[in-house]
């Protein structure tokens, strides 16, 4: 396939003069249009234009919408693979992986919408004979908040990105779509895109329901999520970006909420029964999920909290002996394989840490390296508790269990927080849990974080930095609430109402 490079606007491919270079780990780059204000301010009106219809189609015209942007997707499936493992690194397993959850999602939204309870309607009688006073007929409904901006993440080139879960929230809830394409893997986002494109032909829908302007520029980022008539943006990558864009929506003149996924370090804590038991085994396990995709995941578990013992030194061996058996992965970026390099040196500077593997990354390639510190020095020391996105762990020691308590209390917002423990550990687990719960969108027991269900009862997110909402979650169907406002109608002729509410 030959990729073209440009911008998709309310149907329509378009590009300029001023480009940019992918840069794919093999095969020839693409050269790109950059994006400017300009076509932003084009994709938005479209999407503006595009909800006066899109918004008010119903829940069954919406569903074939998605299905047939699925089904779009799965047709395309082998030309996604190539171009994603080319422009990524990521093995084709894992894109194919990707690529049905992906389409899951989308089908899974299409089922949602068409059971309807997601509308949380709600309908309260008149009652004209109530004394002292009448009460009128009052009908409530959530209704789509119109145009979203998404943002495409890198470590997810299909189910964080062009179609990802938020595009797909978003459209379930009747909401268009401007989505800013990620510089990594921008010839994966135009063949989505093209699929897209193509169910919106398919089922009649208005062209501006979807757009997608490439980035290239920092201006793009900025434009979209402060443009008048964005409503809400949903976004997946790095604190530091995200906070950007989360303070620029939150100084507009109409604020709006930017539902962030910004990063975890996702601590494990190791009890001591199930140390006992299985220390060995549970290292391995926790080798594997550290080096699982380079480490690029954002529920990568980075933080281990162990007691001190001969259990935590025998942990500590095995875990290194798997992960020296790890070969070098290749990373996303070249920027996220400097940021790496950067992280690791930053942590290895740290006072009070000690290594425990070292190894050597360089160019774009990633092996894991290890550190352990003490539990007062991880207390004194904020930089410890620093993400670094890659195939990096500290192991902190504590002395005993209120130590471990302590530094679990000490933790910043989380997306997932794991519970290692046998049945002898329940009173040990009982005093954590309150706190783990507090810290954490998803706790875990007895299981490694980097496997998400797309399902009803996810949640992917949680306090801040691990996201910018702590009453939101970027995968499951609860979701598109992100994108929905609920609405009060009183003594509104029913002929006149959204027709989820005319018959109740």
């Amino acid at each position: 396939m030959t990729f073209h490079g440009k911008h998709l606007i309310a149907g329509e491919w378009v590009g300029n003069d001023d480009t940019f270079a992918s840069t794919p780990v093999t095969g020839d780059a693409i050269s790109v249009s950059k994006g400017t204000a300009a076509l932003v301010d084009r994709a938005v009106q479209a999407a503006e234009e595009a909800f006066w219809t899109y918004g008010y189609t119903t829940r069954e015209e919406r569903a074939a919408f998605l299905n047939a942007i699925a089904d779009e997707i799965e047709a395309r499936g082998e030309t996604i693979t190539a171009i994603g493992t080319a422009e990524t690194g990521l093995p084709a397993g894992r894109l194919e992986g990707e690529r049905g959850r992906t389409t899951g999602q989308l089908r899974l939204f299409a089922s949602h919408i068409m059971d309807g309870a997601y509308l949380d309607v709600r309908h309260d009688e008149a009652l004209p004979d109530r004394a002292p006073l009448p009460r009128p007929d009052l009908r409530m409904i959530q209704r789509p908040i119109g145009p979203v901006a998404v943002f495409g993440a890198s470590n997810f080139p299909l189910a964080f990105s062009t179609a990802g879960g938020d595009t797909a929230s978003a459209l379930a809830a009747g909401c268009p779509v401007v989505v800013k394409g990620h510089e990594a893997h921008p010839g994966t986002a135009e063949v989505v895109a093209e699929a897209i494109k193509a169910a919106i032909e398919k089922t009649g829908m208005p062209a501006g329901t979807f757009s997608m302007v490439h980035g290239g520029s920092y201006e793009v980022g900025g434009a979209l999520v402060q443009h008048p008539l964005i409503n809400a943006v949903g976004f997946t990558g790095s604190l530091r970006g995200g906070k950007a864009l989360f303070d620029l929506c939150a100084q507009r003149d109409e604020p709006i909420p930017f539902f962030g996924e910004l990063g975890s370090i996702n601590p494990m804590f190791f009890l001591p029964a199930a140390m006992q038991a299985r220390a060995e085994d549970m290292a391995k396990g926790w080798a594997g999920s550290l080096t699982m995709g380079a480490g690029q995941f954002c529920t990568n578990p980075g933080v281990l909290v162990l007691l001190e013992g001969p259990e935590t030194e025998a942990f500590l061996a095995a875990a290194k002996d798997a992960l020296e058996a790890t070969g070098p992965q290749v990373m996303l970026t070249e920027g996220i394989a400097d940021a790496y390099r950067s992280g690791r040196d930053a942590i290895a500077a740290q006072s009070g840490v000690q290594e425990v593997m070292t190894s050597t990354c360089d160019l774009r390639n990633a092996t894991p390296y290890v550190f352990r510190t003490t539990g007062a020095e991880w207390l004194a020391n904020e930089a410890l508790s620093h993400e670094v996105f890659g195939p990096l762990g500290v192991a902190i020691v504590v002395k005993d269990m209120d130590e471990m308590l302590t530094v679990a209390r000490g933790f910043a917002g989380q997306l997932t927080a794991t519970l290692m423990m046998d049945a002898g550990d329940k009173a040990e687990a009982a005093k954590l849990l309150p706190v783990l719960e507090r810290k954490a969108g998803r706790v875990l027991a007895n299981g490694f974080p980097t496997g998400v269900e797309v399902c009803d009862s996810m949640v992917h997110g949680g306090p801040y930095p691990a996201s910018t909402n702590f009453g939101a979650t970027s995968v499951g169907t609860l979701a598109i609430r992100r994108f929905l406002r609920p609405v009060c109608y009183q003594n509104i002729d029913p002929a006149l109402l959204p027709g989820d509410l005319q018959d109740i």
